[in-house]
Formats: C-alpha cells, structure tokens, sequence
C-alpha cells in the first residue's frame, strides 16, 4: 500500500474521521529509521480523544504505553473509548493499531480551563538562545538546535535541546498541545550519564505529560531532561518544556529501557565484523536488523 507521507507537523497531526469514535492517521518520513517515531503516534492519539469531547475541554495530561514498535510502511488506526463526561472533566482511553495489533495504548483527561493560582518550581536550565545554538539535521518536521550535542560514535545523546515546528499551526491550543507531546519524545534524560554505568538508550516504555500554560509548538521551545533513577535494565526521567521566555508549557515523565554496554560498543563491534569481514573475504549477513538499529535514535518508541 502506498501511503501519503506528511512533509510537515501540521500535516501529520490531521486525522481523518472514519467513524464516530474512529480514525486514521498518516505517517512521515524519518529518514533510515524504518519505525514510528514515538511522539508522533502519542500526539496522534492525544486528537483523536479530543476530537470526541467537547471543545471548550483542552487535554491537562495523559499517560501512555508504548506496546510495539510501529511500522512506517502501515496506517495507523485510532479507537477511542469514551470512559466519562463530567461537568468540567471528561476522560478518554485510546489506542493506535496497524495490522490487527495495540502499538500504543492512552488514557487521557481533558478539563474546562478556569482561573486559578500560579506554582512553578519545575526544574529550568539556563540554555544559550536558540539563535547561538548550531542547527541540527533531524527531518523536514521539524527545527532542531541541541544545547547539550549528540555525540553518537561516543554513545552520547542530547538531553537539552531547542524545537519548533518548521511550518506554522495556526493558534489553536489543541494543536500546539498534541505538538508539544510529539517535541517531549525528543532526546533522552540519560543522554550525557556515563553509558558504562547506565547502559545505552533503547526504546521507550511509557511516557506522561501533564500540560501547563499555553505555549506554541511553532516557536523555539526548550525541551530539557534530567535523569531520576536507573535499575533493572529500566530508567525513569523527568522533563519541562518552556518557550523563550520561560513560560512553562508542560512537565514529562518517561521511562525507557537501558540496554547493556553503550553505542560505542555498538559501533566499535560493528567495525570488528567489518574488518574481519573483508579479511576473510566473505559476505557479512546483518544478524537481527543491528545496522537498521544505528540509525535510530534512542529513545522515542
């Protein structure tokens, strides 16, 4: 099946209704990653709750679970269970499906926005402005600029970086909320620990982000990491999301597995089979798609 790939955010995040509680959703090209990049399918899922309530109820959080990876060569199918509508609250739970199978699964709560009071000693780090941060190649979705690099060679990925929409969205709050979710995905708070200690990224487990002020996906938001604790081959971190000028946006959590050794490893083994390889003269068979796996981030489902 051929399917139509979205060229920007505002593409991707416009689901096609195909029944009440039912929808599809298109994908975009990420390059040699051959899976769904995981904010993609969390944003994805976030509008298709929304579209079933009503539309003065924004999305305060969510929490999902990444189930398996997603395919980029299959559309994604959307159904939405509609748990509760109260007077100010309604909750809903979701779940993305390719082939017949849950890759995702959602529970979501949306309220009526009301006045109230202010906190916010959410953790904040003092990043240069985005303009003096050098560019970084990452798709035609987005603009990224990394504070802290990727260094992948030294198994080394960013945990504080600047994102924006590289087209406009318009000033629906909605649709700068489900961008939000797809930046949070980006980097990983164990990115710059010592891999030796904790292992290098693999992919992500679950994922819950609580929403704050109203700040547009479409302008440089910081989106900044920090570890919280490691064990059993499993790594939490939290994580804000501010704009330029400090405004917080939302708050994360998410947990991804730590897999044995570091990228490092990887890619010093992979050169060994290499240089062996061409010594002895034989083809070299790429056991378990590894090659496939150095060009994914990791982290990000």
């Amino acid at each position: 099946m051929d399917l139509e790939m979205a060229d920007d955010l505002s593409t991707l995040l416009t689901l096609e209704r195909v029944d009440r509680d039912l929808f599809r959703g298109r994908n975009a090209n990420y390059g040699p990653r051959q899976s769904l990049f995981g904010g993609q399918v969390a944003a994805q899922c976030l509008l298709a709750a929304a579209a079933t309530v009503e539309p003065d109820r924004l999305p305060h959080s969510f929490h999902g679970y990444f189930l398996r990876a997603g395919r980029v060569d299959l559309p994604i199918i959307f159904e939405v269970d509609r748990d509760r509508d109260g007077r100010s609250f309604s909750a809903r739970h979701v779940v993305a499906v390719q082939d017949g199978e849950v890759i995702f699964s959602m529970i979501t709560s949306f309220h009526v926005e009301s006045g109230g009071s202010v906190f916010d000693e959410a953790p904040r780090r003092e990043a240069p402005d985005p303009e003096l941060v050098p560019y970084k190649a990452w798709s035609t979705l987005l603009e990224v600029r990394e504070v802290t690099p990727t260094d992948f060679l030294r198994g080394v990925f960013s945990d504080s970086l600047w994102v924006r929409s590289s087209t406009k969205l318009g000033d629906d709050p909605l649709l700068h909320r489900a961008g939000l979710t797809f930046l949070s995905d980006l980097g990983t708070g164990f990115g710059q620990q010592d891999r030796s200690v904790v292992g290098r990224g693999g992919p992500s487990i679950d994922h819950a982000m609580w929403f704050q002020e109203d700040i547009r996906a479409d302008d440089w938001v910081l989106v900044d990491l920090r570890p919280v604790k490691a064990r059993s081959a499993r790594g939490a971190y939290h994580g804000s999301l501010r704009d330029r000028h400090g405004r917080l946006g939302a708050t994360l959590y998410q947990e991804q597995l730590l897999l044995p050794g570091s990228a490092a490893d990887m890619v010093r083994g992979e050169a060994e089979l290499l240089d062996q390889a061409q010594a002895d003269a034989v083809t070299v068979v790429d056991p378990e798609g590894r090659r496939d796996s150095l060009d994914q981030h990791p982290a990000g489902g």
